[in-house]
Parts: C-alpha cells; structure tokens; sequence
C-alpha cells in the first residue's frame, strides 16, 4: 500500500511560474548579446544572494532597518532573477551542460546558506526557526538530486521549492519594514513549508520505488 501525504500546489502558481519564464526570453536575449553565459549568470546570482545576506546581517547594529530591509529584499529578488535567467540563456541557445546544471546547484545552495546565515545574524529571526528553515531548504534540494540519481522525476513535487521559498521571503522583508516580527513569522512558515516538502518528496520517492517493484523493507 502506498503513502499518500501529497499536497497539490497551485496550478494558477504553476502557470504563473511559467509565464514569468516566456516573458523573460527578451532580458535573456539581451543578455547574450552581451556576452553573459548562464554559467556567469549564475555567478552573479551568488554576488548578488551575498550582498542581500550582508545587507540583512547589518541589522544586527540597529541603523537604518528600513533601508537596510529594502535594499536586502532589492538583492534577493535581483537573484533570483538571475536564477531565472541563467536557465532561459541556456534553454533558448542550447548552451545547457551537465557541469552548467551541477553549478547552478551548487551557487543556489551558497546562496541560500548566505542569504539565511544572514538573517539569523542580523537578529531578524529566532535561530532555531532560522537553521530549521535553512536544513529544509538544503534538504529539499538534497532530496530532489538523490531521487533523480535513482532516475525519479522530482519537479515540481513539494509546496515549496526554491521560486516559491525566495518569494514567501521577499514578502516577509517588505512586510518587515513596517512591522519587523514580520520576517521571523516568515521564517517559521519556511522552516514549516520547507520541511514539509522534504517529506513529500521522501513519500513521492517511497510511492515511485515501489511502484517499480523494488523491495521498501
């Protein structure tokens, strides 16, 4: 008998992710005209996720919060942007690569541990809550490579993969510059959300292994 703990994601998010990635194809364009690779793209993503995370950690000496909130946000989303784009370049003028994949993966997990490191630095969320959505956030990742390497498809299982987890924090920033708590409760929701998603995808890997026969006990 199979697990069933599945929780459906949004499909009007799913097209939503969707169409952001079509109305995309002009930046990408422009961006290899100018000679940026997805592999550079990538690079830049990570610069701009360790910018964000500095601006956060800053909040630790109690300045200029607002600003420093504002700006943090300004960087995250400038990433993922980038997250977005260096996929699209690739997709669109056939320079996707094993390695480009592999380094992609490996930046976004930088990032994520620059951009959270930050936050719990800067004392904008309680550490637990902070590490707890940190571990998930690596874990949902983790998950996703090792059921691929036992050639399981993994996208788009789990309500919180990494579009939507950069998304729920982004509004918890900007929601932070008025009513600081704000970024703490979001932090908790992706400590919850990211963890849960682990576990789908654990499910999702439990349900597909035996469907192929292989022995669970």
């Amino acid at each position: 008998m199979s697990i069933d703990i599945q929780i459906a994601k949004p499909k009007l998010l799913t097209k939503l992710k969707k169409k952001v990635q079509d109305m995309l194809t002009s930046e990408a364009q422009a961006a290899h005209r100018i000679g940026l690779t997805p592999n550079i793209v990538s690079l830049i993503g990570l610069v701009l996720a360790i910018s964000s995370a500095i601006a956060y950690a800053a909040a630790i000496y109690g300045q200029s919060l607002g600003i420093l909130l504002a700006l943090a946000t300004f960087l995250l989303l400038a990433s993922g942007f980038c997250d977005a784009l260096d996929g699209i370049i690739a997709r669109i003028y056939q320079q996707a690569s094993v390695f480009g994949g592999f380094l992609d993966s490996l930046l976004d997990r930088y990032a994520d541990v620059a951009v959270y490191g930050g936050i719990i630095i800067g004392g904008l969320c309680n550490p637990f809550w902070g590490l707890a959505a940190l571990a998930g956030s690596l874990l949902v990742s983790y998950s996703r490579a090792r059921a691929e390497a036992a050639d399981i498809k993994m996208e788009s299982v789990g309500i919180a993969e990494r579009a939507e987890r950069m998304l729920i924090l982004a509004v918890a920033s900007v929601v932070a510059i008025f009513w600081l708590p704000a970024l703490n409760w979001g932090i908790i929701v992706l400590a919850v959300l990211s963890n849960l998603t682990v576990l789908q995808r654990a499910v999702h890997v439990y349900n597909s292994l035996k469907k192929k026969g292989n022995n669970m006990d």
